[in-house]
């Protein structure tokens, strides 16, 4: 019987979450501020202020689950955009008794030693991971008071078809495909976990649809780690294109910019990221959902592919 999802968003997690459950026959309503078209078949688009919890409750009633895919892509705003934002998705899922599956990511852990697991505290200091970890911690409380049904799967850097400027990664590659060379944060030489967004929207839909594993995170399976230089590399070399020079911007570089620039400011809290290792533990989610992560070369051919198209 063919089911209602609401998605929240249409970057490249929510477009195709949107892909995979039309296709297999159930009814879709992506919600933008701009309504605008995925181009998908058979699925619904409606403008809409997700922060608006009477609208956002009319357009979910009935539906099986609501999906949050939303991302404020303006890492400044993200204290004045998420708070509300959060808060009609909790109300709208409490409402209607959608599931409330959320596309989260690793800032609400901070800096770790060793791989990133589910069971792992959110021990985050800075503010962004501060605020991601108390919109879980806000979400996964309603749930254990049985106010709505809930879950969260996170996932690393994304690589793949949409990811464009907001990923690490492809928002270099289309200088590197030029043959011009490239910078990249931190040290280029470390193990770094990247995840296709296709695996992002195939571990959220699992998730929603096994009730047993809501009240709780998840990991998205992801490839074997694999450091900054190499991926660009491999990324050139899926595209019949030779390696570039893939120089390193040091963290003390992305902190002098931020004294002038509140955007660098941001990106030089999670610098992080890039000077240790940073990698995940998916294991679980392997042997829950039997979802095995997209082959690497694959990953590669559909990244380039989508900065091409």
């Amino acid at each position: 019987m063919s089911q209602h999802h609401v998605v929240i968003g249409a970057g490249p997690v929510g477009r195709h979450i949107a892909e995979l459950l039309a296709e297999r026959g159930d009814r879709v309503t992506v919600a933008t501020r701009s309504g605008r078209d995925t181009g998908l078949r058979g699925v619904t688009h409606v403008a809409l202020d997700a922060s608006d919890a009477a609208a956002l409750t009319r357009v979910t009633e009935g539906a099986t689950a609501l999906y949050n895919c939303a991302n404020p892509g303006n890492y400044t705003q993200w204290e004045q955009v998420w708070p509300p934002l959060a808060t009609s998705l909790l109300t709208t899922a409490e409402r209607t008794g959608a599931v409330y599956a959320i596309t989260g990511n690793l800032y609400p852990y901070g800096p770790v030693d060793g791989p990133m697991r589910p069971d792992l505290p959110d021990a985050a200091t800075d503010h962004k991971g501060i605020l991601r970890a108390r919109l879980w911690a806000d979400a996964r409380a309603a749930h254990e008071a049985g106010r709505i049904r809930a879950v969260e799967v996170r996932a690393a850097d994304y690589v793949g078809p949409g990811t464009g400027a907001n990923g690490h990664i492809t928002r270099v590659l289309p200088a590197a495909l030029q043959g011009k060379a490239v910078s990249m944060i931190g040290r280029t030489n470390l193990p770094h976990s990247f995840t296709e967004v296709l695996d992002v929207a195939r571990t959220l839909v699992a998730a929603a649809d096994d009730h047993g594993s809501h009240g709780r995170t998840w990991m998205v399976p992801s490839n074997e780690p694999r450091s900054q230089r190499q991926v660009v590399t491999e990324m050139l070399a899926s595209a019949g294109k030779p390696p570039v020079t893939v120089r390193r911007l040091p963290a003390g570089m992305l902190r002098a910019l931020g004294l002038v620039s509140p955007m660098m400011r941001e990106i030089s809290d999670m610098s992080y990221q890039w000077t240790a290792p940073y990698v995940i533990d998916d294991s679980e989610s392997r042997a829950r959902f039997g979802i095995e992560p997209t082959p690497w070369d694959e990953v590669c051919r559909r990244t380039v592919a989508g900065l091409r198209a």
